[in-house]
């Protein structure tokens, strides 16, 4: 008899019945009672294959970083860095490409390392719907809102970030700029785009302005390279723009250089503003306005949260961090 064997008999999922044959406390107790009692019935070797479970998994923790250039979550995986050196769970940090699937690489470490609980920084919820059935251990998705998603095992912690794209165009248009444009991600590959991109275009809306997506929108990967070679391509399109929402700050910053490379002021001729608050922004000249996300919260909630889910069972829980609107040098406000 194998674990399939009594997931059938006993109705209940594979991942059910390897939590209670593994001993772990996020089960309720009529799951567990119904699935021993076919155990004892059935001749089940439960401390042999309890005892097996248990050597398989390490004590480790996996974090999968999606983007290699994303310069928030190295700060972030900096921040879990010092949250974990007071747990005795080692880190396992793997990077991968935007364009890569975070949760089939995910499956494939689970398979490899045995880790005890997974980090996944930035996802796509399309990934998860299709592979994260294959995970069976407490997973936290950090940026990206999973609370959508039908799985008891998976967690998120993130901002609003069709809010917080909306709050720095509303911004950009209460400071007098009607000629806007917006350089930001692809959003087949990555929700965090998609929120932002809507925020705009209902900014846009509720200003009474008309959002011509072929024009205003430019996508890329979130780099400074991106954000130097978009604004420049934004340029060419839009000679008559006065201001640019950058998706993020790397993108932000790539912009202002490429304005500077051009012969152009940041905020005389273009103001620019960026999203999440990263300590370069308030380095450069002019300093960055910028949507900040609080790294130090986003990456204390996860911790705590994954700590829980792991070490006490707790269920998943879904969190939302707020944001601030940071208004700096960046952003001029056009005379009326």
């Amino acid at each position: 008899m194998t674990i399939k064997d009594l997931a059938r008999l006993s109705g209940y999922s594979l991942g059910t019945v390897s939590r209670v044959l593994n001993n772990q406390p996020n089960v309720s107790e009529k799951a567990r009672a119904a699935i021993l009692k076919i155990v004892e019935e059935q001749g089940f070797e439960l401390n042999v294959n309890a005892q097996t479970l248990k050597q398989q998994r390490s004590n480790s923790v996996l974090i999968v970083v999606k983007g290699t250039a994303n310069e928030m979550f190295a700060s972030l995986v900096e921040r879990l860095q010092t949250l974990f050196l007071k747990t005795v769970h080692p880190l396992i940090v793997d990077f991968i490409d935007e364009d890569d699937n975070e949760v089939r690489r995910a499956v494939q470490l689970c398979r490899e390392r045995k880790p005890m609980g997974i980090l996944f920084l930035g996802g796509n919820n399309a990934n998860f719907l299709q592979d994260f059935d294959k995970i069976l251990i407490p997973a936290v998705v950090v940026t990206n809102d999973a609370s959508g998603l039908p799985f008891s095992n998976l967690s998120s912690v993130t901002t609003d970030d069709c809010r917080g794209a909306a709050s720095a165009v509303e911004y950009l248009i209460r400071a007098g700029h009607r000629t806007i444009a917006v350089l930001g991600g692809d959003r087949r590959l990555s929700d965090t785009s998609l929120h932002r991109y809507d925020g705009c275009v209902e900014a846009f809306r509720r200003g009474g302005l008309v959002f011509d997506e072929q024009k205003m929108y430019v996508t890329g990967r979130y780099s400074y390279e991106f954000g130097y070679d978009g604004m420049q391509q934004i340029l060419r399109q839009m000679p008559d723009v006065t201001a640019v929402f950058a998706m993020a700050d790397v993108i932000a910053i790539g912009a202002m250089r490429a304005l500077a490379d051009c012969g152009l002021r940041v905020p005389e001729d273009i103001s620019v503003i960026g999203y999440d608050g990263l300590k370069i922004g308030s380095f450069y000249t002019p300093k960055l306005s910028t949507i900040t996300q609080s790294i130090d919260q986003l990456a204390s909630s996860s911790f705590e949260l994954l700590m829980a889910c792991m070490t006490a069972g707790a269920p998943a829980c879904h969190i939302t961090v707020p944001f601030t609107l940071s208004c700096k040098q960046s952003v001029r406000q056009l005379s009326k």
